[in-house]
């Protein structure tokens, strides 16, 4: 569990006790002009041992579904009685959130950059301010992530399955997909881990937009994290938890014809080989193409566009040992999680 101690904790030159509850601002590299920009961090220091989980999001800056997970995380009552210590980066990339793109002014992508260096670019300086004063303070971490521009994932967890330990955590997340991806080059992950940290990598809705699905499952599931690790009481609340089922590979369908996409599968669909997935017509309405899936499994990504090139990525789609058992387990999330059938009478979710 990598408990520590309740000691003094130092975020951004500022020293948290034991019980305390802080808002810190993280000075970062400067941009031209006068804005001066920070790093902002909500450290809970519980007053008890126990593990310290950083739970980050807007790496991307255009991916805002994990800033919404961030707050909801902090409002729920079961984080004030906190064993261990959880440190919320809720807008890691602040430059790119302001401007509502993936990147950095310099263009680069922060999640290519880590551990990143002092002495680098603007990516770099950011990268490594996050390591130096968030990743070094932990023993767990979560990224939250969404689909790029104009996608949709299914929520889904990305981790390294070879670790026992990070294999119980992606299990105790509770989303019905569970990918046993390998880290790329510059990433959180990789460099998390090679400080030997597990880490989960939470993906789901879209960029740019606010997905309530996505969001309950995101706050549902880094609270069941940190009731695995014993931060936090497990949840009184009934329902049956679901049991994720790991794909055994992905593949991503692009279009062979350009034109006006038209979707025949939703997202969270099962699909069996030639299915149909979707048809591009001509956009003067001469000629009809045929998307067909090349293989069984479960549509975990797709394109929100309807004008397609040749080559645009389509449709992304985990195969499964035991597909019949992934299918059911995700109508069984969708039905739990449904906005409509657990929204409370404010419009919050009613997930404690």
């Amino acid at each position: 569990m990598n408990d520590v101690a309740p000691t003094p904790l130092t975020i951004g030159g500022e020293q948290i006790p034991p019980g305390a509850r802080r808002r810190v601002e993280i000075p970062v590299a400067q941009p031209y002009g006068p804005t001066h920009l920070t790093l902002p961090a909500v450290v809970v220091h519980g007053r008890a041992p126990g593990p310290r989980l950083f739970v980050s999001a807007a790496i991307h800056g255009d991916e805002i579904n994990g800033v919404e997970i961030i707050r909801r995380v902090l409002q729920s009552s079961r984080v004030r009685r906190l064993c261990g210590t959880l440190l919320a980066v809720p807008i890691v990339n602040v430059y790119g959130f302001m401007q509502q793109t993936r990147y950095l002014p310099d263009r680069r992508d922060l999640n290519r950059s880590f551990p990143g260096s002092g002495r680098g670019s603007l990516a770099g300086r950011l990268a490594e301010v996050f390591m130096r004063e968030i990743v070094a303070n932990s023993t767990h971490g979560i990224d939250l992530h969404t689909a790029a521009m104009h996608r949709s994932n299914l929520p889904q967890i990305r981790a390294r399955l070879d670790d026992p330990s990070t294999r119980t955590l992606a299990e105790a997340f509770g989303v019905p997909v569970v990918i046993d991806a390998n880290v790329r080059d510059g990433s959180l992950r990789q460099a998390v881990l090679e400080r030997q940290i597990p880490m989960l990598l939470y993906e789901a809705g879209e960029a740019l937009r606010f997905s309530e699905l996505a969001i309950r499952a995101g706050v549902r599931g880094v609270l069941s994290v940190m009731a695995e690790l014993g931060m936090i009481e497990a949840s009184r609340r009934p329902g049956s938890r679901v049991l994720p089922v790991v794909a055994k590979s992905t593949m991503w369908i692009r279009a062979e014809n350009g034109g006006i996409l038209r979707i025949r599968k939703r997202l969270g669909a099962r699909v069996e080989g030639d299915d149909v997935l979707a048809v591009v017509s001509d956009p003067l309405g001469d000629g009809e193409r045929m998307v067909r899936s090349p293989t069984s499994g479960i549509i975990i990504g797709r394109t929100e566009l309807p004008l397609v090139n040749e080559g645009d990525a389509l449709f992304h789609i985990a195969s499964f040992s035991r597909k019949q058992k992934a299918g059911d387990e995700i109508e069984r999330f969708e039905a739990e999680l449904d906005p409509e059938a657990t929204t409370s009478p404010s419009g919050e979710p009613s997930i404690q």
